[in-house]
């Protein structure tokens, strides 16, 4: 009788067990189950001023029938577009997705939406159950006006003469606007020559004159051979020329002077002085005019009037500084390029044709490059252990005017022209290009 009774208690058990488990496996998707989206606002206006606060929320609620463990993507695109070259951002097994201004921002741009100006946004949700099952949410739209990460220092002003455009047979070169009313600069270097200021790069509004004071339609300014700061005040009538350059200096760049210091250039987008440069083991120092009357050093980010020695590793590097408020950043740089037999370097049997990066923006562009029919792909520093490419299955993929990228994916294919190309690679899992034909 005992022996009876723990055969029924086993058999039971596995009867129980066994219904568990056909309950767990016959589990059925809800019908019609997709995300239920909510914003948190359907009409923004971007500032820049704050970047880094909460701009726009989106979560969503999804009914599966059953506790499911989806991953989830969000998907923005212009109004009316198909969301097939959408911006795309995975949110994993979340079902919420908090943006901050900066980061919203740069995904409109990156749609091509104009700074400054309202425009409409389509959105939806993607949550994928397994590989075979992909719910979609329905479109909702907003509104978003999103910002120029460019400052905007231009003046309708430049510098003309034989020390610095022929008199004009190139654009004039820009005077940028300041802190101060009415005070343009600009940052120069001159041959030994004439200037005068003009507005608009035509004679119509010119100013010349000697001593510092101004005059409409008055004498050339002769000036020597050199690099200068230039200040100009077109209310005042005075200007003022002055030796000017910034540079790096110190056993890591230049064996402590005894070449030229490495020279920073004047950056308007940022207002940041900046140089891609290669350093060896040692330490450097910033100092105006290769003298050692005005000198920073420092640490962290931090820079200090005759401050300490800034000690570096053997490497190339994006250098910027900020002498207004006294920053410096020091990054490794490892530029991208465009590698392909659609390009005039083929496939890595010679160095890519290279991107340059944009402080404003944080992205890399390539202007102007020929290109024949053929296929490309993107790649960093002329290697191929980091590259870019289409997220299609086959290859060669058409390229589009915009679209996401994937790491290692396959070949883009390209018609002849002239093409420029923008990488924004900031996220690498969302990473995304746009692509331009000028002819």
């Amino acid at each position: 009788m005992k022996l009876f009774n723990q055969l029924l208690l086993l058999t039971f058990t596995a009867l129980l067990a066994w219904s568990c488990m056909k309950e767990q496996d016959m589990a059925i998707l809800n019908t019609g189950a997709i995300p239920n989206v909510s914003l948190s606002s359907q009409d923004l206006v971007l500032d820049k001023e704050a970047s880094q606060t909460e701009a726009l929320s989106i979560s969503w609620q999804t009914d599966y029938g059953f506790n499911a463990a989806a991953a989830n993507t969000i998907l923005l695109d212009k109004k009316g577009g198909d969301f097939s070259k959408a911006a795309s951002v995975t949110t994993g097994s979340a079902q919420e997705k908090k943006f901050k201004t900066a980061e919203l921002n740069s995904l409109l741009i990156g749609l091509g939406l104009a700074p400054g100006e309202a425009s409409e946004v389509d959105i939806r949700v993607q949550s994928k159950l397994g590989a075979a099952t992909l719910l979609t949410s329905e479109v909702m739209t907003i509104k978003v006006t999103p910002y120029s990460v460019k400052l905007d220092l231009s003046s309708p002003w430049g510098i003309v003469g034989s020390a610095i455009n022929d008199w004009g047979k190139t654009p004039d070169a820009p005077l940028y606007k300041t802190d101060v009313a009415n005070e343009l600069v600009a940052y120069v270097t001159f041959i030994d020559g004439e200037i005068k200021f003009r507005q608009n790069n035509d004679w119509a509004v010119n100013l010349g004159g000697k001593d510092g004071k101004l005059s409409d339609g008055g004498d050339n300014i002769t000036v020597k051979a050199g690099t200068y700061k230039v200040s100009f005040n077109a209310v005042a009538l005075t200007y003022k020329i002055e030796k000017y350059s910034w540079g790096l200096v110190g056993s890591a760049a230049n064996d402590w002077g005894k070449t030229p210091d490495l020279a920073l250039t004047y950056d308007p987008s940022v207002d940041l002085w900046t140089a891609v440069v290669n350093l060896i083991d040692g330490e450097m120092k910033f100092r105006l005019n290769n003298d050692w009357g005005i000198n920073y050093g420092g640490a962290n980010g931090v820079l200090v009037d005759n401050g300490d020695n800034i000690i570096v590793k053997k490497g190339t590097y994006l250098v910027t500084a900020d002498f207004k408020n006294l920053k410096y950043t020091l990054s490794t740089y490892a530029p991208w390029g465009i590698v392909g037999d659609a390009t005039a370097t083929g496939w890595g049997d010679k160095p890519d044709q290279k991107f340059k990066y944009d402080l404003s923006t944080e992205t890399w562009y390539l202007n102007n490059v020929v290109l024949k029919a053929g296929a490309i792909k993107f790649r960093q520093n002329d290697d191929w252990g980091i590259n870019m490419g289409s997220t299609a299955e086959t290859e060669p993929d058409p390229i589009a005017a915009s679209g996401p990228l994937k790491s290692g994916g396959k070949n883009f294919s390209v018609t002849a022209g002239t093409w420029s190309f923008v990488l924004d690679l900031k996220d690498p899992n969302n990473a995304s290009y746009t692509a331009t034909k000028s002819k």
